[in-house]
């Protein structure tokens, strides 16, 4: 829908974020509204489906609301896939109501691309083709972009997402969540060459994160708890050092000349500063939000009112 004078509004709601919005066709932001859970389930230690999904059920209308504002807008976009299904429900099912409502088109979006998308914001507005590491709390991978509606798969974790290692080990390592933040954050007073964990070195460009999970566990296992207590900084720097090694090696064995980084993970300090040539996500843009999904449905079709009303999501890719 590029260059059509069309506005977007975005509704996102995959996981943790409520997030709606207003997006015009040439990447311009107009609004951005995210409702975060993570203190909500900070008390399990990571997201809770069923409480994610009641909690969207409270927050959708509120979210839509604050971004679209008095705003006129010409279709409305969601997430369909991938994500917990419970709360994918949630937005796609506001999107049809809205939509119907006001005989707009809808535009079903996949989150990855979402992510990716979020490259062709302003100010960013990045142009194809690049190598885009995307890392995020469900996925962690290589993709080949050659034009904006789309990507090619060059390498995938054959186990955990980058993410949902930092989320692990900041529970072995009785930090908070999120725990990529909190692992970033404690890193920065520890040694990073205090513990030498293993990198997975698999065939091709595909990442492994379970083996250097496993190593941590089995770290602080051997470890006293008042051991533990004065070794943690370092475990998290050396833990989070293992990670970004994993991530760039296959960056860098890509041999590519345009490199971008999306997703929850790019917030990483270390990573960022590991990257410097790349292009990286906004931090703001890194964890889930509205806006790079309304980004990416400027590069996809939109299902004309009626037919959407049939639409459903999906938790796969």
């Amino acid at each position: 829908m590029e260059g059509t004078g069309c506005v977007i509004l975005g509704i996102e709601t995959s996981c943790d974020e409520t997030a709606a919005a207003v997006v015009t066709d040439d990447g311009e932001i107009a609004t951005s509204v995210v409702a975060s859970q993570a203190t909500l389930h900070a008390r399990f230690g990571g997201v809770v489906p069923e409480v994610a999904s009641r909690r969207h059920l409270e927050l959708i209308a509120p979210v839509i609301d604050e971004a679209l504002g008095e705003r006129e807008v010409d279709a409305v976009a969601v997430t369909t896939h991938p994500g917990l299904i419970g709360a994918l429900l949630v937005g796609v099912a506001a999107a049809k109501a809205l939509a119907w409502a006001r005989r707009l088109p809808l535009i079903a979006v996949n989150h990855l691309h979402g992510h990716v998308a979020s490259l062709y914001l302003r100010p960013l507005d990045l142009e194809p083709p690049f190598t885009c590491l995307l890392a995020s709390g469900g996925h962690t991978m290589l993709l080949d972009v050659q034009e904006r509606g789309g990507f090619r798969v060059l390498g995938t974790t054959l186990d955990d997402a980058a993410g949902e290692a930092f989320d692990k080990g900041a529970r072995l390592l009785g930090l908070g969540y999120p725990g990529g933040r909190e692992i970033d954050a404690l890193a920065k007073q520890g040694d990073p060459r205090a513990y030498d964990f293993p990198v997975a070195r698999v065939p091709g460009l595909d990442f492994s994160f379970s083996g250097l999970k496993t190593a941590l566990l089995y770290t602080v296992r051997d470890l006293s708890p008042h051991e533990l207590e004065a070794r943690r900084a370092d475990l998290a720097a050396s833990y989070q050092r293992a990670i970004v090694r994993a991530l760039t090696e296959r960056v860098e064995a890509t041999g590519a000349d345009r490199v971008a980084v999306v997703g929850g993970v790019a917030a990483n300090s270390e990573l960022r500063a590991a990257l410097p040539d790349a292009a990286l996500a906004p931090l703001s843009l890194c964890t889930d939000n509205a806006a790079m999904i309304a980004s990416a449905a400027r590069y996809a079709p939109p299902v004309p009112y009626p037919e959407y009303l049939s639409l459903d999501a999906r938790a796969t890719a």
